[in-house]
């Protein structure tokens, strides 16, 4: 399926990944938001689950293993051009994760990937709706050690 202007929503993942009080955060590649910090994720491929996809995500694109990933919250990504015709649609699943194990490194659809300290996020210019998730996510691992 086609990622600019397609027939219908794109299904896919975000993982909040967290190891002792920082965040993962990758600068995207590719559009929608391309050049933009985000957390790691991607597109759902046909047969895999939505947990399935969030581990494989996060291993292309930083190169390291989550554990036991939770949901968090769905989220809808829609852009319209200036003719208001729908640019991009994504229906996002979010998810939280603690580090897995690995050395972090780029891959894939990320071209940096780093460890952000909680109180340095609005350094990083997130959009919004990941800036709530990350927040989530952060409340949803605390409650559950």
């Amino acid at each position: 399926m086609k990622r600019d202007y397609p027939k219908r929503p794109i299904i896919a993942v975000g993982v909040v990944v967290v190891k002792d009080n920082k965040i993962l955060l990758i600068r995207r590649t590719k559009p929608p938001k391309s050049d933009s910090w985000s957390i790691p994720g991607g597109a759902q491929e046909l047969g895999e689950t939505t947990v399935q996809a969030a581990i494989r995500e996060v291993l292309e694109e930083t190169a390291i293993t989550i554990d036991n990933p939770q949901f968090l919250d769905v989220v809808d990504y829609i852009e319209r051009d200036e003719t208001s015709n729908i640019k991009h649609h994504y229906t996002l699943v979010d998810y939280a994760a603690n580090y897995g194990s690995g050395d972090l490194a780029a891959g894939d659809d990320a071209e940096q990937a780093i460890w952000v300290p909680i109180d340095q996020l609005s350094e990083y210019n997130l959009w919004q709706e990941t800036e709530r998730i990350i927040i989530a996510a952060m409340k949803k691992l605390k409650n559950d050690r």
